[in-house]
């Protein structure tokens, strides 16, 4: 993850904290753990906020493409998914390849699967 992006998406973990603590508290620990480069050096298959990604969601046997996108941009309808949506939260910081188990609102695990990540589009 960027420091850039690190720093954005932590205050918005911070922002959420009181109406959705179980993301804000899985973002943390996503900064937490995380390596950062600049953005700069951030690699172009790695899930950064902006990136168009296709991934595979194996709790609901679905492959499906979004856009990752700050929480005033989310549309679900058009494909945007805000970084603050369990799924944004997992997604943020995965490469192309790499998955996750994580929660569903109800507390099952999911795996998610990163397949293919487009770089934000003031990268490109």
């Amino acid at each position: 993850m960027s420091v850039e992006g690190q720093i954005q998406i932590v205050a918005l973990a911070d922002a959420a904290a009181r109406r959705n603590p179980l993301v804000s508290s899985l973002l943390h620990e996503e900064a937490d753990r995380t390596d950062l480069v600049p953005a700069a050096d951030l690699p172009a298959t790695t899930v950064a906020l902006g990136s168009l990604v296709e991934f595979h969601d194996a709790g609901a046997d679905e492959t499906r493409t979004v856009r990752l996108v700050l929480p005033g941009e989310a549309d679900i309808a058009s494909g945007r998914v805000s970084v603050l949506s369990l799924v944004g939260a997992g997604l943020i910081g995965l490469s192309e390849g790499q998955s996750i188990d994580w929660p569903t609102q109800d507390g099952r695990l999911r795996r998610l699967t990163v397949r293919r990540v487009q770089p934000p589009e003031e990268a490109v």
